[in-house]
């Protein structure tokens, strides 16, 4: 959603200014805020009028796992002050491409059937990074409906080897 995006870049570029030295920490913290303010139920408690700003964030700091760095609580008090708790998946998405932008990488998703070794998955790292000409930080999770093979996602590029898109390929072709 643009609007959305166009909210959550000045928070993003201005999170990325202060935390220059370290940014692999503040995308640590960053994503688990985002994990918890993606709960439908905390985005209702936070849009509550009878709810104060103190309370949202004592809510975030009791639910994050890790303990909150100075930064990480002025940045959500900042955030929950300007009433943009829903709009932080969306600041974390866009730190994240900000730091990948600086560092030359980018964040690829590998959707499989089944378990990867660490062996193999390094194999694949190389393989995948000369495929999209760039250093890749790969995640893998596990689709169990692609039958065998994997799906590979950087960015809006689609590399999609399953055996599921095979059987939709041979459905298409027959069926045309």
């Amino acid at each position: 959603m643009a609007e959305l995006a166009t909210i959550a870049r000045p928070y993003a570029e201005a999170l990325f200014q202060a935390a220059k030295a370290d940014t692999a920490t503040a995308a640590g913290w960053l994503d688990e805020l985002a994990a918890i303010a993606a709960n439908e139920q905390l985005r209702q408690y936070a849009d509550n009028p009878k709810v104060t700003a103190q309370q949202v964030l004592e809510l975030f700091v009791g639910v994050a796992k890790q303990s909150l760095p100075d930064m990480a609580r002025n940045f959500l008090q900042t955030v929950i002050d300007n009433g943009r708790v829903a709009v932080l998946p969306e600041i974390a998405s866009q730190f994240h491409a900000l730091k990948n932008a600086q560092a030359g990488t980018a964040d690829a998703v590998v959707y499989s059937a089944f378990e990867i070794d660490s062996a193999a998955l390094a194999d694949l790292a190389q393989v995948l990074e000369k495929r999209f000409a760039r250093p890749l930080n790969l995640s893998v999770q596990l689709q169990p409906d692609l039958i065998g093979g994997i799906r590979v996602v950087v960015g809006d590029e689609v590399l999609d080897t399953s055996v599921k898109a095979r059987l939709e390929q041979m459905k298409v072709a027959l069926s045309a």
